[in-house]
């Protein structure tokens, strides 16, 4: 015994019309087989050739003196008249949905054929002319508004619901098809085109909008009428997100489009036969024809969204709604939390998804990520799932510009003073709550300024600056990208500006942290102008200023000068952190926190090695490396001597005279 079939209350509605459609069909269907049957009595009483089997096939002379001296038959009680028109969407009169009942009924019954065959005087012309929809319809064949019904302007035609076949007969002979998709849709299968196989994407799901009013105005529009509206997006995902939510507010279904221009026909039909709007997210480089394409259908609403300003020639006919679509903001906590479920109540959901602005389905496609993980390790969902799903989803082609570092640090990995540290959980801070201080309480510059973090590490190499970026893009649960400069600095004049604005155009739309390491190459200052060269570096360095400025991410620069560094950019940083040498103490503290997994020999004493080594945190580190290995070569323990040789070849390596050793 099967199961009994679980329907959805939302579902029966639409299920209950589709049988309304059905059964509608099938009874004008029996009324227009009366009235064909009225047509063949009428012609078989007066037709001498009515019962010869090879009617059709060939003309005797008594079949040619009957065609001779017959009149035009007289005018049938037509169907034209019926109330409750078969697609009360689409803007046809009573006579076009009678020509399209005529059209289809072969479709629908094969034993209109024969019936069909007999009318037309040619058994082979199974299917309905002009000229026989015409005799059913009860209009006279030289009725000049009854004949233009069938021309390619006409709503028929042009609405994709009727083919009118050999055009190189008289039109009266003119054999008339419907398309497949239109039968089904009457017949109650809401099934999409299979012309539209392979072109149509789900929509993402509708979530909380971070901008409640922008998506009430949109779908008090939407429910209006018919719209043509182009949604230019900030960051990608953006559109679709913001269309998802005013469509769900309106009750509108969406055909979300990514197939070739000469798709359009059949999705427009498809549009109007199920009342769902088109929405069209990413157009191609060339995307007049498309649009002029899906602007033409007006009766059908459009939505289109593309991070390009929109260029009134991609459109011949008349220009669509022009909006900004709202900026996904960070941390958007409602849409994480319909999206995670009760699951999100066991840790901070606010903290943990601050940093991350997803669009689109992304936050969806996150939270799913996020339960499976969860799942797979079989404990509750936490916040470190929920991060690592984001940080999935926020995947970037950067890896092509930068080096990607999956942080593995925390803040107990970092040996600073009091001040450094307090300005980098001043910098985490920032980026966490940047579109509240500068969005929501309007504290931003304008003149075109974004909402990015930037800040300017600088100490002597080996204080940490690396390392501290890392840190914050952990406590931020971020990646963090280390752009590599080779790729970026060309030869060439234009180059390297145009390689920058591609690392900061993906690292907008990229939840991440973008490191400048030794920044002084592309960051430096700029100099008076001698030659050409002192030009075109000019040149890269205001580029850099006017993109820093409207850039949303969070960028680090690292210097080991400060001094290098053009005062310019400095204005534009949000913070600077100066990263001191460390003395005595600190490097103490170094020296413990390199060896806190190290097996080391009780006997070991790192304070002469803090005292007379003067040696940065990254040089500690090696000389902890090279102790490891000495140690592990004997099979045993770290000992002083290990210590005391890994600090003395960091001091070789430096060039600088090691204490206690004499130099002839």
């Amino acid at each position: 015994m099967t199961a009994p079939e679980v329907r959805s209350p939302a579902l029966e509605p639409r299920l209950a019309a589709r049988r309304e459609r059905a059964a509608a069909l099938r009874e004008r269907v029996a009324v227009l087989r009366e009235r064909v049957a009225v047509l063949v009595d009428r012609r078989s009483a007066v037709d001498p050739t009515a019962d010869d089997p090879l009617r059709g096939l060939y003309l005797s002379e008594e079949a040619v003196g009957h065609l001779l001296g017959r009149g035009p038959d007289p005018p049938v009680d037509g169907i034209a008249g019926a109330a409750d028109p078969l697609l009360p969407r689409l803007p046809l009169t009573a006579l076009d949905t009678a020509i399209l009942l005529i059209a289809l009924a072969p479709d629908l019954d094969r034993t209109f054929e024969p019936l069909y065959g007999y009318l037309n005087d040619d058994v082979s012309r199974r299917r309905a002319t002009v000229g026989l929809a015409l005799d059913l319809c009860g209009v006279p064949a030289h009725d000049a508004a009854a004949r233009a019904r069938f021309h390619s302007a006409a709503p028929l035609r042009a609405l994709g619901l009727l083919d009118v076949e050999d055009r190189e007969r008289p039109l009266l002979s003119r054999s008339l098809r419907v398309p497949d998709r239109l039968l089904a849709h009457l017949l109650g299968d809401d099934t999409p085109d299979a012309a539209l196989h392979g072109c149509l994407l789900p929509m993402p799901e509708p979530l909380p909008a971070d901008d409640a009013s922008f998506t009430a105005r949109l779908a008090a529009r939407l429910t209006a009428g018919p719209l043509i509206a182009y949604l230019r997006e900030h960051r990608e995902g953006d559109g679709p997100a913001a269309l998802a939510a005013a469509l769900d507010a309106a009750g509108l279904g969406a055909l979300r489009f990514t197939g070739p221009e000469d798709r359009v026909p059949d999705l427009l039909r498809e549009a109007r036969l199920t009342g769902r709007a088109v929405v069209l997210s990413g157009l191609p480089e060339q995307p007049a024809p498309l649009v002029t394409a899906l602007a033409a259908g007006t009766d059908v609403t459009v939505l289109l969204t593309d991070p390009r300003p929109y260029d009134p020639h991609w459109c011949a006919a008349h220009d669509p709604l022009v909006l900004d679509a709202p900026r996904r903001r960070a941390g958007g906590t409602a849409a994480w939390a319909a999206a995670l479920g009760p699951q999100a109540a066991g840790f901070d959901l606010a903290t943990a998804v601050a940093p991350y602005r997803l669009g689109g389905d992304r936050v969806a496609r996150a939270a799913r990520a996020a339960r499976d993980l969860a799942a797979f390790e079989g404990g509750p969902l936490t916040a470190h799932h929920v991060r690592l799903a984001a940080r999935q989803q926020s995947a970037s082609g950067l890896e092509r510009h930068a080096r990607r570092i999956r942080p593995a640090v925390t803040w107990d990995d970092l040996v600073l003073p009091e001040r450094p540290l307090t300005q980098l959980r001043e910098l985490a801070l920032r980026a966490r709550h940047r579109d509240r201080v500068l969005g929501d309480w309007r504290l931003s510059a304008g003149g075109g300024r974004g909402r990015g973090v930037l800040g300017l590490f600088a100490g002597e190499s080996g204080t940490g600056k690396t390392l501290s970026a890392e840190v914050v893009a952990a406590e931020l649960g971020l990646d963090l990208y280390v752009v590599q400069l080779s790729s970026v600095v060309d030869k060439y004049v234009g180059e390297t500006e145009k390689n920058l604005e591609r690392i900061f155009t993906e690292a907008d739309r990229t939840d991440a942290v973008l490191l400048f390491d030794e920044a002084d190459a592309v960051f430096g200052k700029r100099s008076e102008v001698k030659d050409s060269h002192d030009r075109y570096a000019n040149m890269e360095s205001a580029y850099l200023l006017q993109r820093l400025e409207s850039f949303d991410g969070i960028a680090l620069l690292t210097t080991n000068l400060r001094a290098n560094i053009d005062e310019a950019f400095t204005r534009r940083l949000d913070l600077v952190v100066d990263f001191p040498f460390p003395d005595a103490e600190q490097r103490l503290s170094l020296w413990r926190h390199g060896l806190t997994h190290v097996p080391c020999a009780d006997t070991v004493d790192l304070a002469p090695l803090a005292k007379d080594f003067e040696l940065a945190g990254g040089s500690i580190r090696s000389a902890v490396v090279t102790a490891a290995y000495l140690a592990a070569g004997r099979g045993e323990p770290v000992n002083d001597s290990d210590l005391l040789e890994g600090a003395r070849r960091e001091y070789r390596k430096a060039g600088r005279l090691v204490p206690g050793e004499t130099n002839w």
